[in-house]
């Protein structure tokens, strides 16, 4: 497997594996517009020349937030996420010196991973995560300091 920054004819791919992870998938054009944004940058993990996963963050103010992680079914429980967070968090601290990421209260399997990669609860957002047919989820406000 290995690691880089995503490119404009990632997009489609982009937009496909985080279909595969989420009940309102962005668009490719979304996600590349995220990342070309000021701050904003894409990390690609490839297995094979085939996308397995990627992480979508934006670096700006003193702090980095990850605004979205995604990998495809088959390569969960593997470290593919594992390893885009750790790449994200070295990437932005080179900039800045925390990350944040709101995750839905009720994904238990992400809260663990980002526990697992120093991230801590620092808030709650109530009725964040609109759910289709169900009432909507809290997020959890998760920190992480970089550089420290």
């Amino acid at each position: 497997m290995s690691l880089r920054l995503a490119t404009r004819a990632d997009a489609a791919g982009l937009a496909e594996v985080h279909a595969t992870a989420f009940d309102r998938p962005w668009t490719g054009d979304d996600l590349l517009r995220f990342a070309e944004d000021r701050g904003g940058f894409a990390i690609v993990a490839e297995d094979d020349g085939a996308i397995s996963g990627f992480i979508l963050c934006r670096a700006m103010a003193g702090e980095a937030e990850i605004l979205t992680l995604a990998v495809r079914p088959e390569r969960r429980r593997r470290g593919v996420a594992r390893l885009l967070v750790e790449a994200a968090a070295a990437l932005a601290s080179q900039t800045v010196d925390a990350m944040f990421l709101e995750v839905a209260e009720d994904n238990p399997a992400a809260i663990a991973l980002y526990q697992q990669s120093a991230f801590t609860s620092v808030g709650r957002r109530g009725g964040y995560y609109a759910r289709p047919g169900a009432p909507a989820v809290a997020a959890i406000v998760m920190r992480r300091a970089l550089n420290s």
